[in-house]
């Protein structure tokens, strides 16, 4: 089997293209994320690939395409160290013929996967002229570009002329996706919708806690260390010093 990797704007994250459909056609989503290893044993679309490849050292999420597979890393892991595992698992899996993803009946409401509802961008009858033409404009002119990207965007809404929006994938964790929203798709959405005044990036709750932990780590550094000192990104839990 040949796989193909493409680099993305994000160092961290590497997509795999296997050549053929990764998510299977019963999946109402366009993606499924898996971001820990419980979340590729729990309902309602469990899945041992993706425990395969969270289980590389390394590895911290693994992002499954309609035909691609997305590998997110720590820093500190050099891409050299993952790829020939993850080439081997992919490889191996799908030659087998079993399938990527398995549907189990969710009968807590688990949830242990990101993406498991239905397409946010789907049609829906419910939404208003408005609306339709944000999801429209997402469908056709956004989301090609970001899934070539290795990753994929959510429609959580629209109020008082905000567009809510969630990245994932390659995306999600990408440094320029602050840039990507503000200067890419809110300048299109303001140019073509004059309804629209602004994109924001929602945040759910276990990122806002990391965010708000992160920055109390900082604050207490600089408490430590003085005003020049930043939490560093070699590895877990080190520390540089900015002269």
């Amino acid at each position: 089997m040949f796989i193909q990797t493409e680099s993305t704007p994000n160092p961290d994250a590497l997509k795999f293209n296997p050549n053929q459909r990764v998510l299977p056609e019963t999946i109402p989503s366009s993606f499924l994320e898996y971001l820990s290893p419980r979340s590729t044993l729990a309902p309602p679309h469990p899945s041992p690939l993706a425990a395969q490849l969270l289980n590389i050292d390394g590895v911290t999420s693994v992002f499954f395409g309609v035909d691609y597979i997305t590998l997110t890393k720590d820093s500190a892991t050099p891409w050299s160290h993952i790829k020939p595992e993850a080439f081997a698992i992919i490889s191996e899996f799908i030659t087998s013929g079993q399938p990527t993803v398995a549907t189990v009946e969710d009968r807590a409401g688990e949830a242990g996967q990101e993406g498991t509802e239905k397409d946010s961008l789907a049609y829906d009858e419910s939404d208003d002229e408005v609306v339709g033409m944000i999801k429209e404009l997402l469908e056709t002119r956004v989301r090609p570009s970001i899934q070539e990207d290795g990753g994929d965007i959510e429609f959580r809404g629209f109020q008082d002329g905000q567009v809510l929006l969630k990245l994932r994938g390659a995306c999600r964790t990408c440094d320029s996706s602050t840039v990507t929203l503000k200067n890419g798709i809110e300048s299109m959405m303001m140019h073509y919708i004059e309804e629209v005044k602004g994109v924001q990036q929602v945040m759910d709750e276990e990122e806002e806690i990391a965010l708000k932990e992160f920055a109390k780590f900082e604050e207490k550094l600089k408490q430590q260390k003085g005003p020049d000192a930043v939490a560093g990104t070699v590895g877990k839990g080190s520390l540089d010093y900015v002269e």
